[in-house]
């Protein structure tokens, strides 16, 4: 009787333990990031109590910061957005009413202070007990602001929708994203609804979201892959016709150009479709997708970022429903020069820029520079992850050589900056929208010592990717080295 007696104690003791344990962890481990979750509407207004950790960029302009208002001798704290739609897109929104979105989501735990250590929860639980405030914790983007603000200016000049995003090529530092038309986060409270509402879709990420055929920036992907499989040489000849016959109908030239015999230097600084269409042909469909993929083609990029606003590159569906299966059949001459049903994001673009520019790796695109405690502590500082190879170093370098080539003496000119060697790719993909293009540039400066590598998108215009976004890329690679 004993023995039973003293194993139910030791059972009870048990349940006793677990109790405690479970009531700890909800209480202070987890009681943070429950009490921050907008879809629990009974902690709504106890999120208010919180001082929310600011966004600034590397430079030190704060993007999101706390606004006080004392109501009914409690202290709250509203969101505002200093840099109104500077950055609107990627630091998204924190509103009581509208949810949250961007980075403002993503980081919401560090900014909130519920990063879910035991250490936080038992400091946040003890401030509520004493009315203490409980702040959050300060975010410090790569982002530069004046980069930032030259970027949105162009796009807004050039009276088209459009996107830019810079990376440092060694790092993935996230330089500048900025989306036009652009929104002011401080109205999403009153406004949200005019604002998806509103021509242009502006609250629609066009860099991570916005999905573009990438014309001839792809031959870089393509040149890529033939060169480390070994399909072409610098010195491969073309005999440059007018047209080549493919799975579909004739693929031409731009304007119907005959350039004649030509090596493949040639090919990719003066973007001829019909070698390029060549090229494809003599890779076939299989090593082709298989070089996309190294370059991040066909699945999301990884970045600390909301998973559901970062559209995946790759081959579409009809009117971009989904990704199209592996087995289905492909126009791959097509495909080879970027068109097809291929459809691209400017950071995905950006990202093949960059690999060329850090001899063939890839580097994980990073938003955030650190995280700082409320007393100015960096408490965290994301190093650079490499996503792998994209290509040989030997073949970026020649890729390197002749996208300097390309801004020296071919399509890209308008990219070129007084006393800097610029590297890049023009692009003017068609749309099937009349005689309206997607106008591309993608490219890296210094092109020696490579330290920004860029990718610009103008929507619908009539213009080429080297007459309209490479004296966009020219200006803010200008300002982010100056």
């Amino acid at each position: 009787m004993n023995a039973r007696i003293g194993r139910l104690h030791v059972l009870l003791l048990a349940l006793f333990a677990l109790l405690v344990g479970t009531v700890t962890y909800w209480q202070v481990w987890a009681a943070p990031s429950l009490a921050t979750r907008q879809a629990n509407p009974r902690l709504v207004y106890r999120e208010l109590t919180i001082d929310r950790g600011r966004f600034l960029t590397a430079d030190g302009v704060v993007l999101a910061r706390n606004r006080l208002v004392r109501r009914n001798g409690r202290e709250l704290y509203y969101r505002t957005y200093p840099q109104d739609g500077l950055a609107a897109q990627l630091v998204g929104y924190s509103s009581v009413q509208a949810s949250r979105a961007g980075l403002e989501e993503q980081l919401n735990d560090y900014l909130t202070g519920a990063t879910g250590g035991l250490a936080d929860g038992l400091e946040n639980l003890l401030d509520r007990a004493v009315g203490r405030t409980i702040e959050g914790n300060d975010v410090v983007l790569n982002l530069d602001s004046r980069g930032q603000r030259e970027a949105l200016s162009a796009l807004r000049e050039s009276g088209q929708r459009g996107a830019v995003v810079a990376l440092d090529p060694r790092t993935g530092a996230l330089l500048v994203m900025a989306s036009f038309p652009t929104f002011d986060p401080n109205l999403v409270d009153t406004d949200l609804s005019k604002a998806f509402a509103a021509e242009g879709s502006p609250v629609l990420n066009r860099a991570t979201q916005g999905l573009y055929p990438p014309g001839s920036t792809f031959k870089v992907v393509t040149a890529a892959t033939a060169l480390d499989a070994g399909t072409v040489e610098e010195s491969t000849e073309f005999p440059g016709p007018a047209c080549v016959e493919t799975q579909g109908p004739p693929l031409c030239n731009f304007r119907g150009e005959r350039p004649g015999p030509h090596d493949f230097r040639y090919a990719l600084v003066h973007s001829i479709n019909t070698s390029f269409a060549e090229v494809g042909r003599r890779l076939g469909k299989e090593r082709l997708l298989d070089g996309m993929q190294r370059f991040g083609f066909g699945s999301k990029i990884p970045m600390d970022y909301p998973s559901d606003q970062i559209a995946p590159s790759g081959l579409y569906r009809a009117n971009g429903r989904g990704l199209l299966p592996e087995s289905a059949g492909i126009d791959v001459q097509r495909t080879a020069i970027g068109q097809e049903r291929l459809l691209a994001t400017p950071l995905q673009m950006s990202l093949v820029a960059a690999a060329v520019a850090n001899g063939g790796r890839m580097m994980e695109p990073q938003p955030v520079k650190e995280i700082r405690a409320p007393d100015g502590d960096v408490i965290q500082r994301p190093a650079p992850r490499e996503l792998g190879g994209a290509m040989t170093p030997q073949t970026a370098g020649i890729l390197a050589d002749f996208m300097r080539e390309v801004v020296d003496d071919g399509t890209g000119g308008n990219a070129t900056l007084p006393g800097v060697a610029v590297a890049g790719k023009t692009g003017t993909a068609e749309t099937g929208r009349g005689t309206l293009n997607d106008a591309w540039f993608i490219g890296f400066a210094p092109a020696t010592e490579p330290r920004v590598a860029v990718a610009v998108i103008l929507e619908d215009t009539d213009a080429t990717g080297g007459t309209a976004a490479a004296p966009i890329a020219a200006r803010v690679l200008q300002t982010l080295l100056r």
